[in-house]
């Protein structure tokens, strides 16, 4: 019998399923992307219809229903951005994992805002400008919609770019540019406004110095001794009394204020007492934990983990009770205003309105926050958990001092400035230090500063240099902030008053 000759046919079906494939991997590529924005979408529905709820039937309810939207668009930007300086230390520095510092940061963010957030808040953000110069309430709800939406737009043009800046600053600039367009420059009060700006040079300067100082006193008495574990012995909980005691004044100072007010005098003696106690606590805790560990500076490094992660909670705490109230007192002032209350100087914050910023914070960072936070951690300059407390330590140290003095700071400007100032000495002392030079030639047989210089210079320039890109990125942000919240809110305020004026 005759063999029938094969029936040729193409094979198209594996490759058809290759392409059905691909396509799939490349929607799912697609749809991860698109996750965090539709999430935040749908906590933007959410925030709206929560609004609703409280102001359905009542005066204004449809501007108070779109300004909540804006409020919780502002609020999710300020967890993007403004949230990851109180934890990017600690991840950076591998003292905890980004999961653990998102769970950290939220939950204390939260209840800061909630716990202590304030019940009254200045509507036009510490009295940049004068509400009875509006001509009428209509100019004012709009003018503070526009400050509200340039503030929003700003911050997350700045979380895009990769830019930590001052979400305060930036509602600042928008209800300065939206007071300018409704009622002329004589409404704002310009010496504030100076005040403010002095405040872009004090607040990095001034964390970068306390960073720095900190940094150098832990190289010159721990790290670069013979006996480091000894050396970490003594110092390490003096350290830690030092840094629990500037919490304690921060927090009765500036976290907790809006429960109850107390003199500087007064936060101060609750620090001194607080530190003395750490101090006291944690001298037999560093000795035990140190028992078995090797003199080398990668032991060192396991003293200073768990002070991170309490510093970490602490300053998203205070971070949470201090600027939430500023990020929504544009919406507090309109709730008021289109509720019949009239312009006033100072209004309460209904509790609905807190929680829309205090959960819009925690969205927004668990969403969009671990790109800043990989930045300021991992990005400006190398971080370890030595280098990590210097930096946590001076955000809260800082704004005592500079609460004592008198001087306006941003906890954001501080924070990264003292990013800055680690990786700034670091540079300096790595080439200056005649005690490291010491301690580096009686370690090593051969001393390669000496032997190859050219070879060491360039690697000195690439291990240790701070990122002068990200220096100058971050920089012109901050200088840029008010100007640029301020005039696109004026942009704003002219559009929205030819449509509802």
């Amino acid at each position: 019998m005759a063999q029938q000759p094969p029936h040729l046919v193409k094979q198209t079906l594996d490759k058809d399923l290759d392409k059905i494939t691909s396509v799939e991997a490349a929607t799912q590529n697609v749809s991860r992307g698109l996750a965090g924005p539709g999430i935040a979408l749908i906590f933007l529905v959410a925030a709206t219809m929560f609004a609703a709820v409280y102001v359905i039937g009542k005066p204004g309810a449809v501007v108070v229903v779109a300004a909540a939207a804006v409020g919780a668009y502002m609020a999710m930007n300020i967890g993007a951005n403004d949230v990851t300086n109180n934890v990017g230390p600690a991840v950076g520095s591998r003292a905890m994992s980004m999961g653990l510092a998102l769970a950290i940061a939220a939950v204390f963010e939260t209840a800061g805002a909630m716990i202590a957030g304030g019940d009254v808040v200045e509507t036009v953000s510490k009295g940049i400008v004068n509400p009875a110069l509006f001509g009428s309430t209509d100019m004012f709800i709009w003018a503070m919609m526009a400050a509200l939406l340039s503030s929003a737009l700003w911050v997350n043009l700045a979380t895009w770019i990769g830019a930590p800046v001052s979400t305060t600053h930036a509602v600042v600039g928008g209800v300065l540019g939206a007071g300018i367009a409704a009622a002329g420059a004589s409404a704002v009060d310009w010496p504030q406004m100076a005040g403010i700006a002095a405040s872009w040079v004090i607040s990095p300067v001034m964390g970068g110095v306390v960073a720095a100082l900190f940094l150098a006193f832990i190289k010159e008495f721990i790290i670069y001794r013979h006996d480091k574990i000894a050396s970490a012995r003594k110092w390490v909980p003096v350290l830690i009394g030092v840094m629990t005691g500037a919490f304690a004044a921060y927090l009765a100072l500036k976290g907790l204020r809006q429960l109850f007010h107390l003199p500087l005098s007064t936060a101060s003696m609750i620090g001194l007492s607080s530190g003395l106690a750490a101090w006291g606590l944690s001298i037999p805790l560093i000795r035990r934990q140190s028992e078995g560990l090797e003199n080398r500076n990668q032991s060192l490094r396991k003293l200073f983990q768990m002070p991170l992660v309490f510093a970490a909670a602490l300053l998203s705490f205070a971070h949470g009770a201090n600027d939430v109230a500023n990020a929504i007192g544009p919406l507090a002032a309109i709730v008021s205003v289109a509720q019949g209350n009239g312009v006033t100087n100072a209004v309460s914050i209904p509790l609905w309105v807190m929680v829309i910023g205090a959960f819009g914070i925690s969205v927004g960072l668990l969403l969009f926050g671990p790109r800043l936070i990989k930045l300021v951690g991992e990005q400006i300059t190398k971080l370890n958990p030595m280098r990590a407390f210097c930096v946590s330590l001076s955000a809260a140290l800082t704004v005592i001092v500079a609460s004592w003095l008198g001087l306006p700071v941003s906890s954001t400007h501080i924070a990264v400035g003292a990013v800055f100032g680690v990786g700034f000495f670091r540079e300096w002392y790595t080439r200056n230090s005649k005690r490291r030079a010491e301690y580096m030639k009686m370690k090593a047989d051969r001393w390669e500063i000496e032997e190859r210089p050219e070879r060491n210079a360039e690697e000195l320039r690439r291990r240790y240099l701070v990122r002068r890109s990200h220096f100058m990125t971050i920089v012109a942000a901050w200088v840029i902030t008010v100007p640029a919240a301020g005039g696109l809110a004026a942009v704003l305020y002219w559009v929205m008053s030819l449509l509802f004026i």
